[in-house]
């Protein structure tokens, strides 16, 4: 049996090795890594640059045909920009669906994620979250335009398309908007909110997107200031449904659903464009406040109003917060 009293004079022969000095960070340790792998600023600036050379690849190819057919053809070319065709509405916003879904597919692979976790789960694509934000959608925008028309300021004056012109119609401008809520809420509100989220918490994320949401709207023609405002605050709409629901699928549809409402079916222009072959026409009166001038109904009062309901109702009905983000 061994002496208790031994062992603590042998234990304190035996000498103590130096424990080896600490290896500096390098500054890319310090500055470009961070507990989830690559900090959030650095992955926004990758994402942002695969975004902009995934639009060069994709517009080269188009502007050297469009120089060679100039070059054998020297007409002008008249393109209306004041126009919401579904064509050039699928055109524009399938090609931004495309390049920011290919630039969250390269981040991926970097970051070890599934695609799904950046707000478009395919398990639940066109579910019943979807359908339901469109109905709240049109109805949304319905329950706006029939507030400026108590005061007077809106109204249906007839059919604007007959025949069989309603079902084509009616079918491209559907695939049209569905188009957008898909391109226009995965470019702000999926890939950008997840990753900003990481970095400075939902909330700060989506008031920095959604203000950027606004000021690139701003460049459309017959936009103003108060339109602008009501951008925002879909924006931040938006962010409402994805915090609450945890994927973008009831926001997509809600997008979808009032843009189909405003746009074809009532007839009105969408942030200062007009439509074509819409299925009502329909007809303003009365101050600038009231119907939103050149905007249309999202710069009118009733705009900011419908959308506090429909956050109110939201919030209430949909209590848990769903959304996760490391």
């Amino acid at each position: 049996m061994s002496d208790p009293e031994i062992l603590p004079a042998a234990e304190a022969a035996i000498p103590a090795v130096p424990a080896p000095p600490p290896v500096p960070n390098s500054i890319f340790h310090t500055r470009c890594l961070g507990p989830n792998g690559i900090r959030a600023g650095w992955r926004t600036l990758i994402f942002l640059a695969l975004v902009v050379a995934i639009t060069l690849a994709l517009a080269i190819p188009v502007v050297v045909i469009y120089l060679m057919r100039s070059a054998s053809n020297p007409s002008p070319i008249k393109a209306g920009f004041s126009t919401l065709t579904p064509l050039g509405t699928a055109i524009n916003d399938g090609s931004l669906l495309v390049v920011a879904a290919i630039a969250a597919l390269i981040m991926t692979r970097i970051e070890r994620r599934k695609f799904g976790q950046y707000g478009l789960p395919l398990r639940s694509a066109f579910g019943k979250d979807f359908w339901i934000g469109t109905l709240i959608g049109f109805t949304a925008i319905t329950g706006c335009l029939l507030g400026i028309s108590a005061l007077h300021g809106f109204r249906v004056t007839g059919l604007a398309i007959h025949g069989s012109t309603r079902v084509s119609a009616t079918a491209a401008w559907c695939a049209a908007f569905v188009l957008v809520g898909l391109a226009e809420e995965f470019s702000f509100r999926g890939y950008l909110q997840y990753t900003l989220t990481t970095g400075m918490g939902f909330w700060p994320s989506a008031i920095l997107l959604s203000a950027l949401f606004g000021l690139v709207h701003a460049a459309n023609p017959g936009e103003t200031k108060f339109g602008l405002v009501s951008v925002v605050l879909f924006g931040l709409l938006f962010c409402l449904f994805l915090e609450r629901r945890g994927n973008l699928w009831w926001a997509v549809g809600f997008h979808a659903g009032w843009d189909w409402g405003q746009t074809f079916f009532y007839g009105v222009s969408d942030s200062g464009l007009a439509p074509y072959h819409n299925l009502f026409n329909s007809a303003f009166n009365g101050p600038v406040w009231l119907t939103g001038g050149s905007v249309g109904p999202e710069a009118s009062i009733f705009t900011p109003i419908t959308l506090v309901i429909v956050a109110v109702l939201f919030a209430f009905v949909y209590r848990e917060n769903l959304y996760q983000a490391p």
